[in-house]
């Protein structure tokens, strides 16, 4: 155990962490067995010991950014285990139409009411947009003033996929994977046309129902594999990391068969600087099952017999905000979820909160908006860009 610690102890000190030092994004060690956890099993035993209260540490989210930053986790050797676990995403295709329905039922049904404790109003489950916005002091800051600055950028987010897409009265747009129909309806109301949303997470399915009532928004409960229908306009926010890299082909082919040769696709996902087969062993066990981030290789290669890039959009520092911002909401939010969800869930999520925003915060991952037109057709407007 204390040959563990000095190698662990050495691998830190590259990041200037020091464990059970005084820093805020130094660990503090509950358990010795963390030791030989982390340098055997990496980011899952990190995440578990975490979950376990076996370490503890003021800032997870400075602690990830250090650690990633220095490259320390790449000199940690990979256990076995964890490469016999990435083999089945080589060979198998893990997002099925029956096993995509998998991180809808673990994740996205969790419950829309911790989702609306922590997310804005229109429900928007991925990178607010904050240009031009300064940043608040998350430790003084006032609650009121986080959930403004959140509401406010995440409306920013929708205009501006809406502008980019040149939406307008009398258009049809398809919106893949609406999540709780949040761009569906701001759509809808901001710029006159009708939406339909496919999803397949049927919680999220009841709130969009009630959310759009009223308004020209048909939301279904519906695989994207089978759209075959035309639409003017195609949008897909944060749902192309639950397709997999087996199905990118299938994926575009099904935007290319809906959208109007002068019509414009959307595609908004968070993304890899590498091609991987593997996502964070953490993320992919507690999280969300067999997702995938793709790399800019792999969305091109998949585009290119269907579309023309037309724009190439990185705001990923932003998702290291929206995270900070949801910790802020959740932790604020906690008294009343706590009966529902216990102290086990708690630590989970904080982790899946300040763990990503590190990620982003080293720039390991990125937030890309990449805009497609159909091959020949005319280039859109000034919008993009």
């Amino acid at each position: 155990m204390a040959a563990c610690r000095q190698v662990l102890t050495h691998l830190l000190a590259e990041a200037d962490v020091e464990i059970d030092g005084q820093n805020p994004w130094d660990i503090r060690i509950r358990d010795n067995r963390m030791f030989r956890e982390i340098l055997l099993r990496k980011n899952l035993a990190l995440g578990e010991g975490y979950m376990r209260g076996w370490w503890d540490c003021e800032r997870v989210d400075e602690f990830i950014c250090r650690v990633l930053k220095s490259g320390a986790a790449d000199r940690v050797r990979g256990c076995w285990r964890l490469i016999v676990k990435a083999l089945p995403s080589l060979l198998l295709n893990l997002q099925t139409p029956s096993r995509s329905r998998i991180v809808a039922r673990r994740h996205y049904d969790l419950g829309n009411d911790l989702f609306q404790a922590f997310l804005d109003p229109y429900l928007q489950y991925s990178c607010a947009y904050f240009k031009d916005m300064d940043a608040p002091d998350f430790e003084i800051a006032p609650n009121e003033t986080i959930r403004r600055d959140l509401e406010s950028a995440q409306r920013a987010k929708l205009r501006m996929i809406c502008d980019k897409l040149a939406l307008g009265p009398g258009q049809r747009l398809l919106d893949i994977g609406c999540g709780w129909g949040g761009l569906a309806r701001f759509a809808a109301e901001e710029y006159g046309c009708s939406v339909v949303g496919v999803n397949i997470s049927r919680k999220q399915i009841e709130f969009a129902r009630e959310f759009c009532a009223g308004l020209p928004v048909e939301i279904r409960e519906q695989d994207y594999r089978t759209l075959d229908e035309p639409f003017d306009k195609v949008v897909s926010v944060g749902m192309f990391e639950h397709v997999g890299p087996k199905n990118y082909a299938a994926y575009m082919q099904a935007v290319a068969r809906c959208l109007k040769p002068d019509g414009t696709f959307l595609l908004h996902t968070i993304g890899s600087n590498v091609t991987s087969p593997e996502i964070d062993p953490w993320i992919e066990k507690y999280i969300f099952p067999n997702g995938n981030l793709p790399s800019i290789a792999q969305i091109a290669r998949a585009s290119e017999p269907w579309f023309v890039m037309e724009d190439w959009h990185n705001f990923g520092p932003d998702y290291d905000r929206t995270l900070m911002s949801w910790l802020h909401n959740f932790r604020h939010a906690w008294p009343e979820l706590k009966d529902g969800y216990g102290e086990p869930f708690r630590r989970m999520w904080e982790y899946y909160l300040q763990s990503c925003a590190g990620c982003f915060r080293a720039r390991d991952i990125q937030l890309w908006q990449a805009a497609f037109t159909p091959t020949g057709s005319q280039q859109p407007g000034c919008r993009l860009g």
